[in-house]
């Protein structure tokens, strides 16, 4: 079901990364073992935007192992083949690139210094690692460089610093700007707060007055089109990055895609559509796997988000969260009511575990000063995990 809301328009014109020309300027984050081929696939068949992979770290990427390569595949149809990739090494970080870019594998390369989980910041990666500017400046500048050698845009994703006495965003923005990025992403939480709390959007528009010469674009807390009209408003960024509010509501891009057209249709879909999706979604998936038993185990975890708020009983949601096939999964969205209609409010809002405020995990001394000590230098040397989608 489509409901109409009155006179909301994005006034933004497409986004231009380098040579590339994303029409809707939305972005799907990428997102550990959510956006995988099968949900980009199901977010596309809504609107337009650019739609990113799982996170791939270089190491894995280089040494070719089987889950890194299946991450950077793309549906032939895809017409930005958008790769995020993850590296604490210059050196890794550019073998990673050319093999991307000289086996024509990704038409965009987006690099991460957001990610704030502690088995990749303890290795001085994700959000930790912009504090050490000179292995930032490496890596963006290695990066920008090979990149560079296919016309292939780069552009960074990160969060604000580490934690409030340990901001990063501004320096770093800065750099990535001068080493020729075509973007910069900044998601207004620091690594400490996880995704609890609420997302600064002051730090966001600050980012885009400090880089008036690069598209500047904003993470956090969008939930509906609403919402993103309202970060434009208010941050005056070039477009949006949608995370944790797209988790199963994939027709959120219908939304924003009709917001940005001035167009005010909204979804607001029955339990029929909901389990319709949810069916979709998982085939997309075996599709995806060529496994069954793979797809409907990761299709669990996306359960609770796609049935936010509807009237579905609790024995019938255990079941769902432990579906084993496509034929059991078919008889139990039968059991469901599909004259039951959207359920408002209850839908809406913040989804997925948003964590607690926590001391970030550093490597000893990463605090210490803003440049890689000998000590630090051979932690990282060593630190390339391969973690991919992780």
């Amino acid at each position: 079901m489509t409901v109409a809301t009155p006179n909301l328009k994005l006034e933004l014109p497409p986004l231009k990364l380098g040579p590339l020309t994303v029409d809707t300027p939305v972005i799907l984050a990428p997102m550990a073992g959510i956006t995988n081929r099968a949900f980009r696939r199901l977010c596309r068949e809504y609107g337009g935007g650019l739609y990113v992979t799982e996170m791939v770290t270089s190491r894995a990427l280089v040494e070719r192992s089987p889950e890194s390569m299946r991450i950077i595949e793309h549906d032939d149809d895809e017409s930005i083949r958008s790769v995020q990739l993850y590296g604490v090494d210059p050196v890794t970080v550019g073998a990673a690139i050319r093999i991307l870019v000289e086996e024509d594998r990704a038409d965009h390369i987006d690099l991460n210094f957001g990610c704030p989980v502690p088995k990749v910041t303890r290795k001085g990666g994700g959000s930790a690692l912009p504090w050490k500017l000179d292995l930032f400046t490496a890596i963006v500048q290695t990066a920008v460089r090979e990149a560079s050698k296919g016309d292939v845009p780069l552009t960074i994703k990160m969060r604000k610093g580490i934690d409030d006495d340990h901001l990063t965003f501004l320096e770093a923005g800065r750099i990535a700007r001068d080493a020729g990025v075509a973007a910069v992403t900044l998601h207004g939480r620091t690594a400490s707060q996880f995704y609890s709390g609420k997302a600064d959007w002051n730090a966001i528009a600050e980012l885009r007055e400090a880089l008036p010469d690069v598209p500047v674009l904003g993470n956090g807390d969008i939930w509906s089109a609403e919402d993103a009209v309202r970060m434009v408003e208010e941050t005056g960024v070039d477009g949006v990055v949608i995370g944790r509010g797209c988790q199963g509501r994939p027709w959120l891009f219908a939304d924003l895609q009709a917001a940005f057209e001035g167009r005010d249709e909204r979804h607001r879909p029955g339990l029929k559509e909901v389990a319709d999706s949810v069916y979709r979604h998982a085939e997309l998936l075996v599709e995806t796997f060529g496994d069954e038993v793979i797809a409907l185990r990761d299709i669990r975890k996306h359960m609770a988000w796609y049935f936010k708020g509807y009237v579905v009983g609790g024995e019938l949601r255990a079941k769902l969260a432990t579906v084993p096939s496509l034929e059991v999964l078919r008889g139990l969205l039968a059991e469901l009511d599909p004259t039951a209609p959207y359920p408002g409010a209850d839908a809406e809002g913040p989804r997925g575990r948003a964590g607690t405020p926590k001391k970030t995990a550093l490597p000893e001394g990463w605090l210490d000063g803003r440049e890689l000590n000998p000590a630090q230098k051979a932690i990282i040397a060593a630190a390339e995990l391969d973690v991919s989608g992780g």
